[in-house]
């Protein structure tokens, strides 16, 4: 999930908005840190659920990087415009986890980028051992991440090169 928010940070621009959806513990929080290390920010990315929205400037000529944990807003964008996000979003990337139907109105372009997360069954030897987690057995976390575009930013834009090298978008 960290490398790819790395690999998704040299695709945004400022200006960008991206909706990031999935269940706890899915991954948002480490994609958005990916996201920060591949933008240059300044401060570790952490999860803003207690604080709402952080943001981290830039350390270079890049945007800032503003991330919002709206998980423990209940209402949709009245609620989000206390935070500013639309005097922020110009001139930084701003990042919403569980924002899918209460910021999409702040911009006609934007991302979203939904994480399924399965766990994998155990996998059993010849020799009855426990299963090997490399092949498949214990404790294989796997993703599934589905990156949509919205708006004339993102009509032309190739995102199968979010895809893993070697592997399926």
């Amino acid at each position: 999930m960290r490398e790819l928010g790395r690999r998704l940070a040299r695709l945004l621009l400022p200006g960008d908005l991206v909706l990031l959806t999935g269940e706890l513990g899915a991954g948002k929080t480490t994609l958005t840190r990916g996201l920060g290390e591949g933008l240059g920010v300044r401060g570790a990315v952490t999860s803003p659920t207690f604080v709402i929205a952080r943001v981290h400037p830039p350390l270079g000529d890049g945007p800032a990087l503003v991330h919002v944990d709206a998980y423990r807003l209940g209402g949709g964008l009245e609620e989000m415009e206390d935070l500013d996000l639309d005097v922020s979003l110009p001139e930084s990337v701003v990042v919403v986890e569980w924002g899918e139907g209460r910021v999409e109105e702040l911009s006609e372009d934007r991302l979203h980028v939904v994480i399924e997360r399965s766990v994998g069954a155990v996998a059993a030897d010849t020799a009855g051992g426990a299963g090997d987690a490399a092949a498949g057995g214990f404790g294989e976390d796997v993703r599934t991440v589905t990156v949509t575009g919205v708006g004339g930013r993102w009509s032309e834009q190739d995102l199968s090169v979010l895809a893993e090298p070697g592997g399926s978008a």
